[in-house]
């Protein structure tokens, strides 16, 4: 085992550990013998069970953080541990909104560089190596850490699959969180969830994506609705994203998020490399476009060249019929 010790900042909403998290301490348990979860919040020993389950010995939780923007505090707490002697060789962070928070604030506070959007991680002797798509991800970059620890990573979604280890619930222990003066004072006043039917668009086990092929913004409605009958997510490219068709949060690709659900319907995508990069790892690849060259078809399953106008309502009748 060429690493002893890997913190996972682990990451919950509403009790439940985020499915990022699950796939970093997976990861964690194959490079280092021991595995530790680090958690801003006061609920940690409600989500210990789960972290235990997928490789985490210990956590190491700050307790209730009093509404407070969760990155200052978090990577003060982790700062003082490290600076506290209880260094690991490594510390990985999910690419999320809190995520590459804490990781550059911790960077500034451990004079650490940090790597950011790796998808994959190896061990090579005692140093720690990372994988890092360049270029819209044609080419892959591995970097590797060759100053003293702990090494900082940001991870990107999906690079891993999650798999539990059978563990049981982890012990909790609190550590402190200093005083951050002035720059710990902004606080969470407020929460915006958009609304949505069926599952997540990060957790969809069948995602229907629609670009610029669907020539207007009122035809997104056709995605949604095949969406909704195959019990699936809606997605988007970039494209109708910038046009203002769908919210951010739909966007799958390089600047979005990334899936690999077990069957991708791509409609009137034409297959930039920065929206493949997003969800070439889906088992299934469908694509739907009149243009016979377009390059999704060079990544897909199966390939429709036809008019998504036509062959969307079809398939939506088709299944209304069953």
């Amino acid at each position: 085992m060429a690493l002893n010790t890997i913190w996972v900042l682990a990451e919950a909403s509403d009790g439940k550990v985020t499915t990022s998290t699950l796939e970093l301490l997976t990861k964690a348990r194959e490079l280092a013998g021991t595995v530790v979860a680090v958690y801003g919040g006061g609920d940690a020993d409600a989500i210990a069970g789960t972290l235990g389950e997928y490789g985490a010995t210990k956590v190491l939780a700050t307790g209730d953080l009093g509404g407070a923007l969760p990155g200052v505090p978090v990577a003060g707490a982790i700062a003082a541990a490290v600076q506290g002697g209880d260094a690991p060789d490594a510390i990985l962070i999910a690419t999320s909104y809190v995520g590459r928070d804490v990781a550059g604030r911790l960077s500034a506070k451990l004079d650490r560089t940090v790597l950011t959007n790796n998808v994959d991680l190896e061990a090579d002797g005692d140093k720690l190596v990372t994988t890092e798509p360049v270029f819209g991800g044609t080419t892959n970059v591995k970097t590797t850490f060759t100053a003293a620890g702990p090494h900082i990573v940001l991870i990107r979604p999906k690079s891993f699959a999650a798999e539990p280890s059978g563990g049981g619930a982890a012990a909790v222990e609190t550590i402190a969180v200093p005083d951050a003066g002035k720059s710990g004072g902004a606080k969470i006043v407020n929460r915006h969830v958009e609304e949505r039917e069926g599952p997540s668009l990060d957790d969809a086990a069948i995602v229907v994506a629609g670009g610029r092929g669907l020539g207007e913004a009122d035809k997104y409605a056709m995605v949604e609705e095949l969406a909704k009958l195959l019990k699936g997510a809606p997605g988007a490219s970039r494209a109708i994203v910038d046009a203002g068709w769908v919210p951010y949060s739909y966007q799958v690709g390089q600047t979005g998020k990334v899936v690999k659900p077990t069957v991708y319907i791509a409609a009137g995508i034409s297959g930039a490399t920065q929206h493949m990069v997003g969800m070439k790892g889906s088992k299934n690849i469908i694509a739907i476009n009149k243009d016979a060259e377009a390059p999704i078809f060079s990544i897909s399953d199966l390939g429709i060249v036809g008019d998504v106008h036509k062959v969307l309502p079809a398939l939506i009748e088709a299944l209304k019929a069953r």
